[in-house]
């Protein structure tokens, strides 16, 4: 994978991520189409993802924790707000308690996927994900969603070649 590109636009409350990958685009939706994928990615490596429920359709809702090296666990949902398979996924993407329930303390974000094909060959993913406000969008980069986003894509690449 090459990460080409992170823009962040306080004044359009997003961020974009931009990726290469040389993989046909089937082969690339896999990394979110299919549960036991995502969890091998959507994650820092060393705050690794147990998908709960995954249910990627329209209305569906995929609930997930993140474990810590100290055992501490990080959860975590996606509302599923549209689908076209396999180009474009878009989700509520928010923190949750140990119920799965969304926590109120942190603000959820509208984060929209894109996968097209360059040349038949190189698949270009555009990550956007949309802040509810300024602040909202301050405090999250504050506690490392960029970091975090950086470190989680990075381990696609291993899933696509295996």
């Amino acid at each position: 994978m090459t990460l080409k590109d992170v823009t962040k636009d306080p004044d359009n409350l997003s961020m974009v991520v931009t990726a290469e990958f040389n993989a046909p685009v089937e082969r690339v939706w896999q990394l979110w189409a299919d549960p036991r994928q995502l969890e091998r990615w959507w994650s820092p490596p060393t705050y690794p993802a147990t998908v709960v429920d995954h249910d990627l359709m329209p209305g569906g809702t995929v609930n997930y924790f993140m474990t810590g090296p100290e055992g501490d666990k990080s959860h975590g949902y996606w509302r599923v707000i549209a689908v076209d398979a396999p180009h474009s996924l878009e989700v509520q993407d928010g923190f949750a308690d140990d119920t799965g329930a969304p926590n109120p303390d942190l603000p959820p974000t509208t984060m929209r996927v894109v996968l097209s094909e360059e040349d038949g060959v190189t698949q270009v993913v555009t990550t956007t994900s949309t802040f509810p406000s300024r602040e909202a969008m301050e405090q999250l980069v504050n506690m490392g969603i960029e970091d975090g986003l950086r470190a989680a894509m990075a381990q696609m690449d291993e899933i696509l070649t295996a």
